[in-house]
């Protein structure tokens, strides 16, 4: 069994767009941005199942982390969205001989490595797709497809029901799994407030470089 992990990642002065108006500037959501890509990263090092990683990305400081965890690093269209990054992926992983693809978010900082390996290790022998949401249920954090290609994602919002949809129509089955740490994704600041009281109850070893980076933050 071959799975190459695919993170889409578009650019930075972008990043966190809607934390801006809770009062974050252009820095301190640049920060929080890149820690939680580092602890992405990080966390799929450690994953037993998980044989290659790539980043789909124009932005140059999402390149240097990808690299420096070892990542494959694709080019990104800046012009297209989330959905179109995360298809070069699959394209990729698909040529390079992939049995599965996971996508995954690049900032659900709190995301377990054996959790992930669990998911791995529950797919079935047919064309599958897991779901794993946000914690409202309605977006998609991460994604396994199984084979590699088996339906091209469909991200934003209700993608969720959405990707059951595709799955379907491809003729493969689908299921949701929640997880807690990957449905902490950061949007909002009900989001960052959320990842925040979990990393208080949380193991240290959770999410270090965002943990850093919210302490920066200072009290919310």
């Amino acid at each position: 069994m071959s799975l190459v992990a695919v993170l889409p990642v578009k650019r930075f002065p972008s990043a966190k767009a809607r934390l801006a108006n809770d009062g974050l500037s252009s820095a301190q959501r640049l920060a929080l941005a890149t820690g939680m890509l580092s602890d992405v990263l990080a966390a799929l090092r450690r994953c037993e199942l998980v044989d290659d990683i790539v980043v789909v990305t124009s932005e140059p400081g999402a390149e240097a982390l990808a690299r420096g965890a070892g990542a494959q690093v694709l080019a990104d269209d800046p012009s297209e969205g989330h959905s179109e990054a995360a298809q070069r992926g699959i394209d990729w992983a698909v040529t390079d001989g992939a049995f599965h693809t996971l996508l995954i978010a690049g900032d659900i900082p709190a995301v377990n490595p054996a959790e992930i390996d669990s998911l791995i290790e529950s797919l079935a022998d047919e064309d599958e797709v897991v779901i794993i949401p946000d914690r409202h249920g309605s977006g998609t954090n991460a994604m396994i497809l199984s084979p590699a290609g088996v339906i091209s994602p469909s991200f934003g919002e209700g993608s969720c029901l959405r990707h059951q949809q595709i799955a379907a129509e491809a003729g493969a089955s689908s299921r949701v799994e929640t997880s807690f740490g990957i449905g902490l994704d950061v949007d909002t600041a009900d989001d960052l407030d959320a990842l925040s009281d979990a990393l208080e109850s949380a193991d240290r070893s959770v999410a270090p470089f965002t943990r850093s980076v919210i302490g920066r933050l200072g009290a919310r």
